[in-house]
């Protein structure tokens, strides 16, 4: 999982003029952990401006490595030929080598028919890159963007990069807890690595106290990494003080371990009782309102009938949780082709990080 703070750069000739040695000191002395360079737009290979001859990228790779950076690349994505995107992706990862990837998907993914090119598209991608992370790069609020086909591309992705810019705003923190809300909502759930604003726009454009107020507030939120767009207009001296600020930000994220809540629940989405029994200690007891029953076997037993009867083809959503160490309690609501839950509450006793008692509670309507 990605730790600290990142920069996209989209044009590379505009970021410190396009010396490499330059680019990775500056990156360094800002704190940067890692920084993400566009490698292609479409099914054309982008070098670091629009169609420069010129590599521009392979040299700034070489030199952020040079000072322990880690090299993400990205792409932005039309859905008009998936497949020649998703191999022009791959190439271009292989070529760099790099330490992960990011789609960035916006409003061409929001036309008619663009769910079936997502699929295609993330498939492709997956079967290509099987251990590359990948991450999603789109709106910060998916009730605004019902059109995006949101899950064919979450599904395939390891994180969630939404572009939490408040622009217009100047509410940055609030923002970003309503994009975390949001995005719990929906299934499947992906760790949070938000992309705040480093721009300016239509006579807009983000201050010091705002930066300061979106960093706090991912740190608060542990997020274990936060982004900005764009290096171009941090560093061209175009927003006063944008760039040292986040460049003095002491981010201090700890790696974004998802909670035993958060886990269980993704597991289930799998439907996979063999795997969900992982997630429990040998002897565990589980507890509903009409029996008791304890070990792996019968545990087991429980999920196969949930998932291929009770609940066959279920969406489970995690809506809430609390508690720390040993104890937690949990909401969470689930639609399937026999009926929904809207009002699911569990309790887990927890030890070593398994889960020792579960006490379940919900209500199948139809």
């Amino acid at each position: 999982m990605l730790q600290g703070k990142g920069f996209y750069t989209w044009k590379i000739p505009n970021c410190e003029g396009g010396n490499p040695a330059n680019f990775a000191a500056a990156a360094k002395a800002a704190g940067l952990t890692h920084v993400l360079l566009k490698i292609a737009d479409g099914v054309t290979t982008y070098n670091g401006t629009w169609g420069a001859t010129v590599d521009w990228v392979t040299p700034v790779v070489q030199a952020l490595r040079g000072q322990g950076i880690q090299v993400w690349g990205w792409q932005y994505v039309y859905g008009n030929d998936p497949i020649g995107e998703a191999n022009l992706a791959i190439r271009r990862c292989q070529q760099f080598q790099v330490d992960g990837f990011a789609i960035d998907a916006e409003k061409e993914y929001k036309e008619d028919g663009k769910a079936e090119a997502a699929r295609r598209y993330m498939a492709q991608l997956r079967a290509g890159l099987p251990n590359t992370p990948l991450a999603l790069s789109s709106y910060r609020f998916p009730s605004l963007h019902p059109q995006l086909p949101w899950k064919p591309f979450l599904d395939k992705c390891d994180i969630n990069m939404p572009q939490v810019y408040w622009m217009q705003s100047h509410n940055a923190g609030a923002q970003l807890q309503r994009c975390q809300k949001e995005f719990a909502a929906i299934s499947p759930t992906r760790p949070l690595i938000p992309t705040g604003a480093a721009f300016r726009e239509g006579g807009w454009q983000p201050t010091v106290g705002e930066v300061n107020e979106f960093l706090s507030t991912a740190v608060s939120m542990n997020l274990s990494a936060a982004n900005f767009w764009v290096w171009d207009d941090a560093r061209m001296g175009i927003l006063p003080g944008i760039w040292e600020a986040i460049a003095q930000f002491n981010y201090g994220g700890t790696p974004q371990t998802q909670d035993i809540c958060q886990r269980l629940v993704a597991q289930w989405n799998t439907r996979d009782a063999g795997q969900v029994i992982q997630l429990y200690t040998p002897t565990a007891v589980h507890t509903t309102s009409t029996r008791t029953v304890a070990g792996s076997e019968a545990i087991r037993a429980w999920y196969d009938t949930l998932f291929k009867q009770t609940l066959p083809n279920a969406i489970f959503t995690l809506t809430g949780y609390s508690g720390s160490g040993g104890s937690r309690t949990f909401t969470w609501t689930a639609t399937s082709s026999a009926g929904k839950v809207l009002n699911g509450k569990d309790t887990l006793g927890v030890i070593n990080d398994k889960i020792s008692y579960h006490t379940q509670g919900f209500t199948v309507t139809k």
